[in-house]
C-alpha cells in the first residue's frame, strides 16, 4: 500500500518534470481549454509510460516547487472526460492528499495514469488540438507526434524505486492517526476503525440531532494508510454508517424558501474494502430536485439578477442588499434546480466580489453550491 504523500514527496524531490511526471497549480475543467489541456498531458503521459504509472500532482507553484495546495476535489467523472476525449483512454484516478502545513480545507491533487499498452490519441478536437492528434512526452513537454509513434519506456525502473520507497510502514500509519486526532477538537468527536485487518479509516465531524436523526457537519474522513482524504466538506449535513466491509457516507443538503427547509438526500458514497489488500469507492446519485412555487421563484430570480447586475456595474449596495447577497448561492441554487438554466453562469459572475466579503461563509456556500450544480449537471 503506497503512502500517497510520501509519494508526492518524492516525486516533487525531482524538481523538474519529466516523462512520467507532470505539476500544476490548479486544474480548470470548468473551460474548453482548461479540460483540452489536462486531457493533452495524459495522453502523453500515457503514451510516455506503457508499462508503469505516470502522475500529475496538483497544487504545486511551478517556480519555485512550493506547496501551496487546491480545494477538495470529489469529482468521480474525471475518467468520463478522458474516455470522452481520447482512444485507448488509460484507466486515471484523482485522490486528495493531506498535507500537514496546509490549511484544513486544502489538500494536494494526486492524478494516478495507469499503465496502457495502446496508443492513445485525440477521438475529437479538443480546443486547438486537432482530431487524432497522438502527444508524447519530451522532458516536461507534452508534444504532438508527427510520425507514427512505437511505445517504448525506459522509465519503469525508477517509477518502480520512487513506488517502493513510499510504501507504507506502522511507524507512518500510527504517526497519521495521531496527527488527524491531533488536527480535529474534542468537539469533532475524532474517531478510526480497522477494516480488513488493514485498512485504518479515520474520521471527525459535529454531530447535531435533526427531528431525531444523527447528522454531522464539517464532516473529515481519511484513509491514513495512503494518506488520502477521502470525503470533506464545510457545510452539508451527513449521514455515517459503517460495519465490517464497508463505510457509507450519504450527503444532504438543506433547501427551503421562507423558513420552510427540508433535508434532501445528495448522494452516497461506499467504501468496500476487500480482502485482497484493495478497496474500491462507489457512488448513487440520491438528489430528487425538490419544486417550488413559481411565482416565489421568478421573484427570487430576478431580484438575485437585478444585485449580480448592480455588482458588473459596480454600483453600491444598500445594507438590504448585502444581506441578500449572503443568501444568493442557496437561492439560485435552488432556482438552477427549478428549470432557471442560466443561474449559474450568473452565480459565477459574482465570484470575486463574494470571495472579498469579509464574511467567508458566504464563499465556502458559493464553493459548495456549485459543486453540487456540477453533479447535478453530471447525473
Amino acid at each position: 500500500m503506497i503512502n500517497k504523500r510520501l509519494l508526492i514527496k518524492s516525486l516533487l524531490s525531482k524538481n523538474d518534470e519529466n516523462s512520467f511526471y507532470d505539476k500544476k497549480q490548479k486544474l480548470s475543467l470548468q473551460s474548453r481549454e482548461g479540460k483540452a489541456k489536462f486531457v493533452k498531458h495524459v495522453c502523453a503521459l500515457s503514451n510516455s509510460n506503457p508499462d508503469n504509472n505516470s502522475y500529475i500532482v496538483i497544487g504545486v507553484q511551478d517556480e519555485e516547487n512550493k506547496i501551496i495546495g487546491v480545494d477538495f476535489f470529489d469529482d468521480s467523472k474525471i475518467q468520463n472526460l478522458v474516455n470522452a476525449y481520447l482512444v485507448n483512454p488509460p484507466k486515471i484516478s484523482y485522490e486528495n492528499v493531506h498535507f500537514p502545513r496546509l490549511p484544513r480545507y486544502k489538500v494536494i491533487g494526486l492524478v494516478t495514469i495507469f499503465p496502457n499498452k495502446e496508443v492513445t490519441s485525440l477521438s475529437k478536437t479538443a480546443w486547438k488540438y486537432p482530431k487524432n492528434t497522438i502527444f508524447y512526452r519530451v522532458g516536461s513537454n507534452s508534444l504532438p507526434v508527427e510520425d507514427e509513434l512505437i511505445l517504448t519506456n525506459t522509465n519503469k525502473p525508477i517509477v518502480e524505486a520512487i513506488e517502493k520507497h513510499a510504501r507504507n510502514n506502522i511507524e507512518l500509519t500510527l504517526n497519521g492517526v495521531f496527527d488527524f486526532y491531533n488536527r480535529h477538537k474534542k468537539e469533532y468527536n475524532p474517531q478510526y476503525k480497522v477494516f480488513s485487518e488493514q485498512f485504518v479509516l479515520c474520521w471527525a465531524g459535529k454531530k447535531s440531532l435533526v427531528n431525531g436523526e444523527e447528522y454531522f457537519s464539517r464532516v473529515d474522513i481519511e484513509l491514513i494508510n495512503e494518506q488520502v482524504r477521502l470525503f470533506y466538506s464545510d457545510l452539508d449535513e451527513v449521514k455515517i454508517s459503517f460495519n465490517e466491509n464497508c463505510f457509507i457516507i450519504t450527503e444532504y443538503i438543506l433547501l427551503g424558501i421562507d423558513k420552510e427547509y427540508k433535508y434532501y438526500p445528495l448522494e452516497k458514497t461506499i467504501i468496500n474494502f476487500k480482502e485482497n489488500g484493495r478497496h474500491d469507492i462507489a457512488t448513487e446519485f440520491l438528489f430528487k430536485p425538490p419544486q417550488f412555487d413559481r411565482k416565489a421563484l421568478h421573484h427570487i430570480y430576478n431580484s438575485n439578477n437585478s444585485l449580480v447586475s448592480k455588482i458588473e456595474k459596480k454600483i453600491p449596495l444598500s445594507a438590504m442588499e448585502r444581506e441578500d447577497l449572503l443568501k444568493i448561492p442557496t437561492s439560485y441554487l435552488i432556482c438552477y434546480i427549478n428549470g432557471f438554466s442560466e443561474a449559474a453562469e450568473k452565480l459565477k459572475k459574482v465570484k470575486t466580489y463574494i470571495r472579498s466579503l469579509e464574511r467567508k461563509k458566504t464563499y465556502i456556500e458559493y464553493k459548495e453550491v456549485l459543486r453540487v450544480i456540477r453533479k447535478v449537471k453530471y447525473n
